[in-house]
């Protein structure tokens, strides 16, 4: 099982920009030190709380400062942007990073974000989809474009003003051929998203944030759209976010992760269940469709969705939890905001070094990899 790292920076807003940028920057270039195979950040207009506005501009700046870490958006939200913009700028990155890049993409689920660019009453989700046929049509198509599909809304053509004998009108293809890998986030019990991802051949990454019972819905819905796309279902392409916090002992794991006040978990998960309550979202945090969301307190979350503790006590959880969802590619680190740096650093030395070695080792002699489970 391959280790990745993600991101939807949440800062207290009385941080300075300035600082949260650095720290966020400096979690990455950590990452890659560690050998974290890829590492994904999201991206939000309106958000003061998450401070980057724009996943490929923050990415850009790592280019240099890593080595052989794959910088992923995360994601990219292609209600928001016109589909050439999209393929152009992450054409161009890909160059940059000689092919360490991944294409994360999503509809773009902030109404914030949507209400200031005039979508809030916009399917979304519909636009994502008419976006990226628009984008895999401009990366595997030669100019002059004729992009002109009745149940699109994005007509894109170069024939007038196109010159294919200099290079006038074309959009850049990207380093990888044919393109990067694709990556769709999934947060829904039972998604209808990750069926669409298969059939469009694109990777699900299942959110840090949705219960265990849902996490394994993504995979089945996933499997049914790969029986009409371009890929076989692959366990390999399957990576999964979790919320984890390791420390050298159980005391300070506590401590830090649920006890105090100040927890950046607690602060991400309070901050994230305004939101959804807002957005009407809870249903991610439900054991059941009936669930009163009363119930749905800090504490309950945390109790289901953080993993924390030393070494071995993250190990028997992290076990249990493939067991319970089923075997997957990769385990995706979810970052938080730094209230102690040294704390922070720690859980992701030993999360690199000591725990991912010990799980594997575990799947591997109970045969229960993805390499020894197909399908």
């Amino acid at each position: 099982m391959r280790l990745g790292f993600f991101t939807m920076p949440m800062h207290p807003p009385h941080r300075n920009w300035v600082e949260t940028l650095k720290e966020d920057r400096q979690s990455f270039i950590l990452a890659d030190k560690l050998g974290f195979y890829d590492a994904f950040c999201g991206e939000h207009i309106a958000d003061e709380i998450e401070n980057v506005t724009n996943s490929f501009q923050f990415l850009a700046t790592l280019i240099h400062e890593t080595k052989t870490i794959k910088l992923g958006t995360g994601t990219a939200n292609l209600s928001q942007t016109h589909p050439v913009l999209i393929a152009a700028h992450a054409a161009m990155f890909d160059h940059l990073s000689e092919g360490r890049f991944i294409l994360g993409m999503s509809a773009g689920a902030l109404p914030a974000d949507a209400e200031l660019l005039g979508t809030l009453g916009e399917d979304r989700s519909r636009i994502f989809h008419e976006a990226l046929d628009a984008i895999l049509a401009l990366w595997t198509r030669d100019p002059p474009y004729n992009f002109d599909q009745p149940d699109n809304r994005f007509k894109i053509s170069s024939a007038k003003m196109g010159r294919r004998e200099f290079g006038l009108g074309m959009v850049a293809k990207p380093y990888q051929k044919p393109f990067p890998e694709l990556v769709g986030t999934v947060v829904a019990p039972s998604s209808s998203s990750a069926t669409w991802y298969g059939e469009k051949g694109l990777h699900p990454l299942s959110a840090n944030f949705l219960l265990p019972r849902w996490v394994r819905t993504h995979w089945e819905a996933y499997v049914k759209g790969c029986e009409k796309g371009p890929e076989k279902a692959d366990r390999n392409n399957w990576r999964v976010a979790r919320t984890i916090f390791v420390a050298d002992d159980d005391k300070t794991a506590h401590r830090y992760a649920r006890e105090s006040q100040a927890s950046p978990y607690r602060f991400y998960y309070f901050n994230l269940m305004r939101k959804f309550r807002v957005a009407r979202r809870m249903y991610v945090f439900k054991e059941h469709e009936q669930q009163d969301e009363a119930e749905i307190t800090e504490d309950f979350v945390l109790d289901r969705l953080l993993t924390f503790g030393s070494v071995n006590k993250v190990v028997d959880e992290l076990l249990a939890f493939h067991d319970e969802v089923g075997p997957f590619g990769e385990i995706v680190y979810a970052g938080m905001d730094w209230v102690d740096p040294a704390l922070t650093k720690r859980s992701m030395e030993l999360m690199a070094t000591e725990v991912m070695p010990r799980v594997n080792a575990a799947l591997a002699s109970s045969g229960k990899s993805t390499r020894a489970v197909a399908g």
